[in-house]
């Protein structure tokens, strides 16, 4: 049995693997802790059983130490992050406020809860981070592994590498066991419509313009949810300490690729269930037009990352960690969750940052 600490656990991430560990480990205490931001949504583990949820930030120490000290926390998984590459264009500060000093705020209580005190408890501190530390990749160079350099390009992600050292450091200075993932880009259900395939898809039900940054030939490796918390839980439970891992979907696809499966699938279910076009009157198939006429290019962004790829064979190898699907079986029930959950995306709409209406 063991105590979990899960900050940014009303996050999308985060939110999946609380459900996903509450429904394998059943017996475990599990102490969520989120700030509530914009992205954070305490409805995302509605129906969660036997969790303590605790709102508060992870930069106040006083209250990361308390909850280490009365919830007897063996294992910290920190997912809590400011993550949207456009916000840290228009505001670093905040990135470096959470990503950095957050970070550092928890390995403080870590090191003083698991080493300072003598106990020799067994514990570990599982960092999430993200493929952008790697910086971008020409067409035919090879994916990312954990040797890559790190070369981050916009805020957001220094900020994230920075954190990265930061784990490292406490392992190599301390002993502090910790473990490090590097995913690529998500998708599945309760992530927020800032990110490309949930902001498209409510755009589309709308009516909305589908604003593609340049050419749209952007590559990325694209990982299902579901897929990234299994290689979570086997980095928790089987990653040797110091070490990070690379965790990827295995679908290497242009931005235009996505968004065209994406107009395709609206127009698909439009056809399958003729409800839709009642509920999504402004959906251009509601109007027996073809999504794809929303889709329209803008300005890229300064600093866009050419092509993201992974190799995951250190993860496979010493975790037994592969993807269990293809992008267009987990694209399909993305979607389809995202049409039998109105209410939960209703709520929260306004919140999210529409990029390029």
């Amino acid at each position: 049995m063991a105590n979990l600490l899960i900050t940014g656990g009303a996050g999308f991430i985060g939110a999946n693997f609380v459900r996903h560990w509450r429904a394998s480990r059943p017996n475990d205490g599990i102490v969520v802790l989120d700030a509530l931001t914009y992205a954070g949504n305490r409805p995302s583990l509605d129906g969660v059983e036997d969790i303590v949820f605790v709102e508060g930030d992870i930069r106040d120490e006083a209250l990361v130490n308390r909850l280490m000290a009365d919830h007897a926390i063996d294992r910290i998984v920190h997912f809590a992050a400011e993550s949207h590459v456009d916000r840290s264009l228009s505001g670093p500060a905040a990135f470096v406020d959470t990503n950095v000093r957050g970070t550092l705020v928890l390995l403080e209580a870590a090191r003083a809860a698991w080493l300072d005190k003598g106990s020799g408890t067994p514990h570990r501190f599982h960092h999430i981070s993200t493929d952008e530390v790697f910086g971008t990749l020409g067409p035919q160079d090879p994916p990312f592994r954990e040797t890559t350099a790190y070369a981050p390009n916009s805020p957001y992600s220094a900020s994230k590498a920075a954190s990265d050292h930061l784990v490292r450091a406490y392992h190599h200075s301390f002993g502090l066991d910790v473990v490090t993932t590097n995913c690529s880009n998500n998708y599945g259900p309760y992530q927020f419509p800032e990110k490309l395939i949930p902001l498209f898809i409510l755009n589309a039900l709308s009516g909305r313009n589908l604003p593609i940054y340049g050419d749209g030939m952007q590559v990325r490796d694209w990982l299902y949810v579901g897929d990234h918390v299994r290689g979570i839980e086997l980095a928790l439970e089987r990653g040797r300490a110091g070490e990070t891992y690379c965790i990827g979907g295995g679908q290497e696809l242009a931005n235009l690729q996505v968004i065209d499966t994406l107009c395709a699938a609206v127009d698909a279910a439009f056809a399958a269930d003729p409800d839709l076009a009642r509920r999504f009157p402004d959906a251009p198939p509601a109007k027996d037009r073809p999504t794809a006429t929303l889709k329209t290019h803008v300005t890229d962004r300064p600093g866009h990352d050419r092509r993201y790829a992974i190799d995951e064979g250190k993860a496979r190898r010493e975790l037994g960690y592969a993807a269990a699907h293809g992008f267009a079986e987990h694209f399909q029930a993305t979607l389809q969750w995202y049409l039998a959950n109105e209410g939960w995306w209703r709520a929260i709409q306004g919140r999210a940052a529409r990029v390029r209406d």
